[in-house]
């Protein structure tokens, strides 16, 4: 592991600008520079490079972050490797300090899977190529499907010989050790028994994002109907198949120039897709599409275009697709194909310039799709036509932005000649239900959070209701952490005492026991009462800076957004001072309205838990429960008024 140090020492010299500035022209802007976007296809400038924050923040695309972000996100490097790659720009030698022995085994074991796959895939490559069973069964089939060679090359297809262990036997004679040909699958092993995985089969190796070889696919060229097609690696310390897409390292650099990403369904998809010149498509390798593979589209661009087959499969898996992009608040188009054809046969039954053209002319909105292909079965009936209504209505509402979500509302009055009143009012309804459950299960959520603060996060990512206070509270914490405001007189002595920002803050939240459900937020404010009383503590370095990435993307991004000093806390011009010299105001009043959401949010918790007790009976819980009702109601009442008064507690 690269020492803390060694860190401090890269980040300072990896300033940013220097670093952005070899892949972005730099345009100075009064204190900041101004640039084209790398991560996305844009003609007016949104990339903007903070030098004096040593930030960079795109408002287009929405990345944003440190020079370690921004070598993590464009070469796609892990935290560490970007590291290391600004080390070598910046000449400065790498001190590792030694792991601990479990981080180490950790680290060795999914080292050596991925040595073991490495070693397999260079196997099979070189079988197919050079051994005569490799040549005459799995080159002559991928030459029959009409694979070229440079594809062939490309992806590091491959080909298992046919026969009980005749890999396993290859990789323990060079030292591949069984544990690891067995955790990566690509060895099965019981008692006295070995045999290979993928034995007589044409290998599709599964790249990770790095490029490294984590999986494998393996096609059957028998006609045995009891034999499986496809044989996939089982999940493992290094494949996660929920999570990955095949050809995600090959396709990335054109999804993110192109600004789309093409998504199919099997391997042979996306090698046609490729040799008719068409680089920014992926597959869910015949898996379910997942959250998690939407959201690793997501990271190179927000535009997806289904490409499933023409069959009643194909078309089943591109709506249950639909509606999963759209919920993650990405673009989605579908491209239908005649019936009976998959992407790959439909690619290779026409050039690269007809399939182009073929694409330009379909691709169409999810509505068009979904009207084009139930409207047949409505006919003139208007129960059918209602439900089909509905169906599309379902898909709008999950659409999280406003702008998109109104064009669609147009879009779909048009088509389906329904007032764009109607579907408004649709809309809410389902939209009312959805937060009203939402938010039981999310007072519900908080409360354990708040009882447990300590409590390891759950993989499950909870929406935060006081995601806008909190930002503003850190975003004030960040720029004025140490700036002395608040004057207090001591009621035994009389003697003035002076509080800082950071002090009233951290006092308020600590007082009320407020804390919050997003994981980046506590740690944050941890950190912030760790350094209470360091002088030398810079907020806007330390956290930018900081090792773990989420923490140092979150900070950036709250000081790149484009705040208007005192915006929030004026109307009509009332206030003409600047936001540091209106502090004494601004600062007790974001607390009082965080705190004002908070009880907010418990009477309507208490309100359904009355209203629980009483159906059921529970009279001494009932009573309980309305006495706090009645003593939040006048802390309600309290904190209102402080507020409509501009009064400071």
């Amino acid at each position: 592991m690269i020492d803390q140090a060694t860190i401090e020492r890269i980040v300072d010299a990896a300033h940013i600008s220097d670093v952005v500035s070899e892949f972005v022209t730099l345009k100075k802007r009064g204190v900041n520079q101004l640039g084209l976007c790398p991560f996305h296809n844009e003609k007016t400038p949104s990339f903007t490079v903070s030098p004096a924050k040593g930030i960079f923040k795109c408002f287009g695309c929405g990345k944003g972050g440190n020079s370690v972000n921004f070598i993590m996100e464009l070469e796609q490097l892990s935290y560490p490797d970007a590291l290391r790659w600004l080390a070598k720009k910046f000449h400065i030698e790498i001190e590792e300090k030694e792991e601990s022995q479990e981080e180490k085994a950790l680290k060795d074991e999914r080292e050596s899977m991925m040595i073991v796959s490495a070693f397999a895939q260079k196997y099979f490559s070189r079988f197919l190529l050079k051994e005569n069973e490799g040549r005459t069964i799995g080159l002559s089939y991928l030459r029959e499907r009409g694979i070229r060679d440079d594809i062939i090359t490309k992806f590091e297809l491959g080909y298992c010989p046919d026969g009980k262990d005749l890999f396993t036997q290859a990789a323990t004679r060079e030292g591949y050790k069984m544990e690891f040909l067995e955790k990566t699958g690509l060895t099965i092993k019981r008692d006295d028994w070995v045999r290979d995985r993928f034995g007589g089969r044409v290998i599709f190796p599964v790249h990770n994002v790095a490029g490294r070889v984590i999986a494998f696919g393996g096609r059957t060229l028998t006609n045995d109907k009891k034999v499986a097609k496809y044989l996939n690696s089982p999940e493992s310390e290094i494949y996660h198949k929920s999570k990955t897409l095949y050809g995600i390292y090959q396709a990335k650099r054109d999804i993110t120039r192109l600004d789309k990403c093409y998504l199919v369904e099997g391997y042979t998809d996306v090698l046609s897709f490729h040799q008719a010149g068409i680089e920014n498509v992926v597959a869910s390798s015949g898996t379910s599409l997942t959250i998690e593979q939407i959201r690793l589209i997501r990271r190179f661009s927000p535009n997806i275009t289904i490409v499933y087959d023409g069959d009643d499969a194909g078309i089943k898996a591109s709506l249950r697709g639909i509606d999963m992009v759209l919920e993650e608040g990405i673009n989605v188009k579908v491209l239908p194909l005649p019936r009976g054809e998959d992407p790959d046969s439909f690619a290779r039954s026409m050039s690269a310039g007809e399939l182009t053209e073929y694409i330009k002319k379909n691709e169409t909105d999810f509505i068009k799709f979904k009207t084009q292909l139930l409207m047949g079965t409505v006919e003139n009936d208007p129960v059918s036509k209602a439900r089909l209504i509905n169906e599309i209505v379902r898909s709008i509402s999950i659409i999280p932005d406003t702008i998109t979500r109104t064009v669609y509302i147009k879009e779909c009055s048009r088509l389906m000649d329904v007032q764009e009143a109607v579907l408004y009012s649709e809309i809410r309804k389902i939209q009312n239900k959805q937060s009203e459950d939402h938010t039981r299960k999310e007072i519900q959520e908080l409360q354990i959070q708040a009882a447990k603060p300590a409590a390891p996060v759950t993989a499950r990512k909870i929406a935060n209701p006081f995601e806008t206070e909190e930002r503003e509270i850190l975003r004030i914490l960040m720029k004025y952490f140490h700036q002395e405001v608040f004057e207090v007189e001591d009621e035994t002595t009389h003697e003035i005492k002076t509080y800082t920002v950071g002090f009233y803050v951290l006092s308020e939240l600590q007082n009320d026991g407020l804390v919050s459900v997003n994981p980046n937020v506590r740690s944050i404010l941890s950190a912030f009462e760790e350094n209470l009383e360091n002088k030398e503590f810079d907020p806007v370095k330390f956290f930018t800076q900081h090792s773990d990435n989420e923490i140092s993307q979150y900070a950036s991004n709250l000081l790149a957004e484009k705040y208007i000093e005192s915006k929030r806390w004026t109307k009509g011009g009332a206030f003409i001072e600047t936001e540091s010299e209106l502090l004494y105001l601004l600062v007790p009043k974001l607390i009082q309205e965080y705190k004002l959401k908070n009880v907010k949010m418990l009477l309507k918790k208490l309100e359904h838990d009355i209203n629980e007790a009483s159906k059921n009976g529970e009279t001494e819980k009932m009573m309980e429960y309305m006495n706090q009702f009645q003593n939040l109601k006048k802390v309600m009442k309290e904190l209102s008024e402080l507020l409509g008064f501009r009064t400071v507690s």
